[in-house]
């Protein structure tokens, strides 16, 4: 993506989308395997096409969106404070969410949450908040 100017801005990016999708998933106090699978797959379809940075290691910039969803499911922090902590980062790199952007994250996170047995009340209620920041 053009709008990423280095690699570790690209690393803060992906991180925050990270936060995102563990919020969406973790919204109704579990994250569910299919919800996993589906954020991985999007990943690796989608995420790791648009932009060619890649961390020290040599592993697409994307799969931090990945790491992060993981380290905060291991440790299972409140999925509100991981929305807010993704929507000030929005709010102070609003140029980094251009149309094509905010249509994957829309995807990405009607996707999981549409993963396991539909869409609960929360997930509903995260989404919609979601979509007012969008």
């Amino acid at each position: 993506m053009k709008n990423l100017s280095n690699p570790g801005f690209a690393q803060k990016f992906y991180q925050n989308l990270g936060k995102l999708f563990y919020a969406i998933a973790a919204s109704d106090k579990a994250v569910r395997k299919e919800e996993i699978d589906t954020l991985k797959s999007i990943l690796e379809q989608e995420w790791v096409y648009i932009d060619d940075y890649q961390d020290e290691f040599g592993t697409d910039t994307a799969y931090q969106i990945e790491i992060i969803f993981d380290w905060l499911n291991e440790n299972q922090p409140d999925s509100s404070n991981a929305f807010d902590e993704f929507s000030d980062f929005k709010k102070e790199n609003e140029y980094l969410f251009n149309p094509k952007i905010k249509k994957l994250i829309w995807k990405t996170a009607n996707a999981i949450s549409s993963s396991f047995a539909g869409k609960n009340k929360s997930e509903l209620i995260m989404l919609s908040k979601l979509k007012s920041i969008l």
